[in-house]
């Protein structure tokens, strides 16, 4: 049975899996602090629905509680452990079943296994916050092995971290003009591709919020990594498939299991 994966936009894909929906990252907001929604629709009320959502970090673009909020009771939710703490409003989320998961911590959801591994960027709520919670990516296994990196920077053990994979969701820019350390672009997208040598791979985290007042600032980092990750993936990993989504757009993978 194929893999479906959609983008809704930014990190936000739902990954339909052995009958499983899982949910990465909800963000439904048209407009979150300084940042406002430029391109794609907000997801519509359908993608609020999945048996289990998966927040990477605790940064407000991927751990949104309002958004968490909108998804049905009964929904599991995985976050990395000590979200809570650093996080009060998760804990006014009581019709969602919360999970608390470490790197190397695996959950089953149905017929899915769902493996929490490392990533390399700030696990701090911010702007401000100890560094109580870990960053993570979670690798989907069931018809098909996903990878769902999160938010993170390129490290030497990245493969041997996540293991082989057959489908790479993998963030290729940002929301500002300037992307800090523990982030992809397309270039160190693409050099992950060649590492992780998955069958195929869907670009994320680009192209959809930017900083209100800023459109003319550096607009290529706002509509270019998609297209560029495209040209330097075939560079660098020639034999996977890119799949370079619209907001909404969705596609089936075979996976090889």
């Amino acid at each position: 049975m194929p893999v479906e994966v959609t983008w809704w936009g930014h990190a936000t894909c739902t990954v339909e899996d052995s009958d499983v929906r899982v949910l990465t990252d909800p963000l439904f907001a048209r407009r979150l602090a300084h940042l406002r929604r430029r391109r794609g629709a907000p997801p519509p009320p359908g993608a609020r629905l999945a048996d289990v959502a998966l927040v990477s970090h605790l940064h407000a673009d991927h751990l949104h509680v309002p958004s968490l909020a909108r998804l049905a009771p009964g929904t599991r939710l995985l976050v990395p452990r000590g979200a809570p703490r650093a996080v009060p409003g998760l804990r006014r989320l009581a019709h969602l079943r919360l999970t608390e998961v470490a790197p190397g911590e695996e959950t089953r959801v149905g017929d899915l296994l769902v493996r929490a591994v490392p990533a390399r960027h700030d696990g701090r709520r911010l702007p401000f916050g100890p560094r109580r919670s870990p960053a993570l990516g979670y690798v989907i296994e069931g018809e098909a092995r996903t990878y769902f990196a999160g938010d993170t920077g390129l490290f030497d053990t990245m493969a041997k971290e996540v293991g082989p994979v057959d489908a790479a969701l993998l963030p290729v820019g940002g929301w500002g003009p300037c992307l800090g350390d523990g982030h992809l672009d397309a270039g160190r997208a693409a050099q992950a591709l060649a590492r992780l040598a998955p069958g195929s791979a869907v670009p994320v985290h680009y192209g959809t919020y930017w900083p209100i007042g800023m459109d003319a600032v550096r607009p290529h980092e706002f509509h270019a990594p998609g297209d560029e990750f495209v040209r330097l993936a075939a560079e660098h990993a020639p034999g996977v498939t890119v799949h370079r989504l619209g907001h909404g757009k969705s596609v089936r993978l075979e996976g090889t299991r």
